[in-house]
């Protein structure tokens, strides 16, 4: 049956027509020059050896002040990246577990492999791909998040290991501005209550501190997920200014949260189009809310456990840092951040196995107070992913020391020598146990179907894998910048040297491990990266820039399991890197109150990856070319304050085929009104074109349709201290899809409309 776009809920529509009709007497009213929305003089200190304003910087930055959040009603840290151009963040995925891209560097083994997701300049993980652990299920964004840096491409190859797209910088407040806050959101037409708070200021006339948190419950907007968010985080810094800009910095995490997976959901493929099946809306179904029996996983020693699979996706994380920044003398100066995290949790995810279809005669239900009573209607296999994460904890440390030198003439020359060093510890252990189950969106039930056994292994045991491993990293780095009158340029080298150790076992009838064969993990390989660009200010107002960079992600778990056991035990003379070439440039100009950031780009990736969600499992090489345009703007009207972006991207694989789930166009634009200070109000749109997915007739058999997003958000001051504000997740309930799978029907869309208000009182 053809998919019936719903109509405007009455609520939205109200707000819709309000934002319209406010935004168009604001357009009216005299316009005054203003200072340019992206912040072009603001300085940047994430992919950059020494901090530098946005507009003598050679790389494609983005930022986003802890108070933009609002105006892009982001359900989660990741979703914020919806707002940022040139970034692709599937965030459909809940709390967590998104896939993020940059550039027409693909998406193709899940979470953010070419790309780094950091908290104030340290990596959450070494790796941005370690299936069932993507950075991101360590990460929240709360009350103690000042702002957000994204940069795209350029030195981010040079800066950081492993990270060749780009770097995803969440900073913290430190307690510069006096004062806090606190506040209440409740969920309107969704069940959720969360309480944000943070506090900061001076302790003593040379110390500051902040501390801050956020603790929530609810079912993620989905009720068939009913009870499965519940969880919060706390963090807190203090800081020690001493001589000059001199400081030190200690700080400190705990979180502990529970949140859905959502997963893909059950639909049908006609003649390449996604169909709905009716009961099974893909913005609405969740599977936690069925009375599950406890799931019976294999542990790492061949004993049993049991766990809830209503517990969705746990994460748990202890950290510790500590930052330095220091006068070293003779004219040198000494930076050093380090941290060190415990990260551990357990991903629960309800998985398609197979599509719908009519129970066979003689089904009953399993579980429930109708256990026993016969089933008659639809039913598919539902795969557990069950995967124990003991420990991705990650100690890191980046030492710099650097000096100026003044070569005359109004040029200087400033000189970065580096080490960064970590090691990443990979203890997890997967499960995948099946399950046959009612095709209903919430409510489903566990059934008995003949012939099939609840409980027993998924695809035919092929994944039952468990992994014990260290991953050591020693990277020193060198960069020279030159800055001479209105030339500002760079170049630097990175050595990355990484040793790998440990053991891994997989059993093919996900029954038992042969514990007295482990596949051995012992290697050990380096490679160069390097960077070079530079920025010439035409005038204060005008920019232009170029870089070039050669980097690469590297591999963890992913040339692990279903590889041949030689790749990753000594034996093979090569290790599988995934290497990333880029060229860009672009130019920077405001004036009158507007701004804009252009930037044309070309990239080659050359990769390796494992995709687990195929049957069987797919292992193979790939290769990419894309060439693309990335817009950012900001233009300000009197009351009225507009940003936006658009990426198109021409992206190929090796073949000529475009890579699976690339849009040509990815586009942007939040518009906001300010009237009189007290009231705010816009939207956020985010919308893609068509693009292509491999189905179960082959690769790139699906078109996943165009869409778009409408976010919106209002807020009111009723005091100078009391802010109302009322935000809703797609506005008009647009069926979005990020993804669908090649070995069935099924794809994962973003969530439907959800609506929220809080109250935050600041003091």
């Amino acid at each position: 049956m053809p998919i019936t776009r719903p109509r405007p809920h009455p609520l939205a529509a109200a707000l819709a027509l309000g934002f319209i009709g406010a935004a168009a007497q604001a357009q009216q009213a005299a316009a005054t020059e203003t200072p340019d929305g992206l912040k072009l003089d603001a300085v940047v200190v994430t992919g950059s050896s020494a901090a530098k304003s946005k507009m003598r910087s050679s790389v494609a930055i983005s930022t986003i002040e802890s108070e933009g959040v609002t105006a892009v009603t982001a359900a989660s840290a990741t979703d914020v990246l919806r707002a940022v151009p040139g970034i692709r963040a599937e965030a459909s995925g809940g709390e967590s577990n998104a896939n993020v891209a940059v550039r027409g560097i693909p998406v193709s083994a899940g979470g953010a492999r070419y790309i780094q997701f950091q908290e104030d300049g340290l990596p959450l993980l070494q790796f941005g791909d370690i299936a069932f652990a993507t950075p991101d299920t360590w990460m929240r964004a709360d009350a103690g998040f000042e702002r957000l840096e994204v940069v795209r491409g350029g030195s981010a190859a040079l800066l950081a290991t492993g990270a060749p797209g780009g770097i995803i910088n969440f900073i913290s407040k430190t307690g510069v501005e006096q004062g806090g806050s606190i506040q209440l959101t409740k969920g309107l037409d969704f069940d959720q209550t969360r309480v944000d708070f943070g506090y900061g200021g001076r302790l003593a006339p040379k110390t500051r501190f902040f501390i801050g948190g956020f603790y929530r419950v609810g079912d993620g907007g989905r009720k068939g997920a009913d009870g499965t968010e519940n969880g919060g985080q706390i963090r807190a810094n203090v800081t020690f200014e001493l001589e000059g800009r001199s400081y030190v910095r200690f700080s400190l995490k705990h979180l502990d949260d529970h949140s859905p997976t959502f997963m893909p959901t059950p639909v049908r493929y006609v003649n390449g189009s996604i169909q709905q099946i009716p009961g099974l809306d893909p913005r609405r179904t969740a599977f936690y809310d069925a009375a599950w029996p406890m799931d019976s996983t294999l542990t790492n020693t061949n004993g049993r456990a049991t766990s809830n699979i209503r517990d969705g996706l746990a994460a748990k994380s202890d950290a510790f840092g500590a930052e330095m920044d220091l006068d070293a003398g003779g004219g040198f100066r000494l930076q050093n951040k380090f941290s060190w995290s415990k990260n551990s949790g357990r991903f629960i995810g309800i998985f398609p196995g197979d599509d719908v279809a009519a129970a066979p005669a003689g089904t009953t239900i399993a579980t429930g107070p109708d256990a026993g009573k016969a089933y008659t209607g639809s039913k598919f296999t539902a795969v557990v992913f069950n995967t124990q994460v003991d420990n991705v904890g990650l100690m890191a440390n980046d030492l710099k020391f650097s000096r100026d030198f003044d070569l005359g003439g109004a040029t200087r020359l400033s000189a970065v020598a580096g080490l960064y060093t970590s090691v990443q510890k990979l203890d997890l252990t997967w499960n995948f146990n099946q399950y046959s189950l009612s095709a209903d969106q919430d409510g489903a039930r566990v059934l008995n179907v003949p012939g099939a056994v609840n409980g027993s292994p998924g695809f035919g045991g092929c994944c039952s894998n468990t992994q014990d491993s260290k991953y050591t990293t020693t990277a020193p780095y060198l960069v020279l910048n030159l800055e001479s009158g209105a030339l500002s340029a760079d170049i630097g080298l990175r050595r990355d040297n990484q040793n790998a150790s440990g053991a891994y076992y997989q059993s093919n009838a996900g029954l038992a491990y042969d514990l007295g064969k482990p596949n051995v993990i012992d290697y050990d390989f380096g490679r160069t990266s390097y960077s070079l660009g530079g920025n010439y200010a035409l005038n204060k107002d005008l920019s232009l820039f170029a870089r070039y960079s050669d980097g690469a992600a590297y591999n963890a778990d992913r040339i692990t399991f279903f590889n041949n056991p030689n790749l990753v035990n000594g034996k093979s003379p090569t290790i599988p890197t995934n290497k990333v070439k880029q060229a860009e440039a672009g130019i920077k100009i405001r004036g009158g109150g507007m701004s804009l950031f252009a930037t044309l780009f070309h990239a080659k990736t050359d990769e390796v990856n494992v995709d687990v969600t195929t049957n069987p499992i797919v292992a193979k090489a790939n290769s990419y070319r894309s060439n693309g345009l990335e817009l950012e703007g900001s233009a300000r009207w009197g009351v009225v304050n507009l940003l936006g972006g658009l990426t198109y991207t021409d992206a190929k694989q090796a073949d000529g085929r475009a890579p699976k789930r690339q849009a040509k166009v990815v586009y942007q634009l939040t518009p906001t009104v300010n009237l009189n200070d007290a009231l705010t109000f816009g939207v956020g749109i985010v919308g893609t074109t068509k693009s292509l997915d491999d189905g179960p007739t082959g690769p790139l058999t699906i078109t996943l349709p165009a869409y778009t997003v409408v976010n919106a958000f209002a807020s009111y001051a009723i005091t100078n201290r009391a802010t109302l504000s009322l935000a809703a997740n797609n506005l008009f309930n647009e069926l979005a899809y990020t993804e669908s799978n090649d070995g069935r029907g099924a794809a994962r869309a973003y969530t439907g409309r959800t609506v929220k208000a809080s109250l935050r009182y600041s003091f």
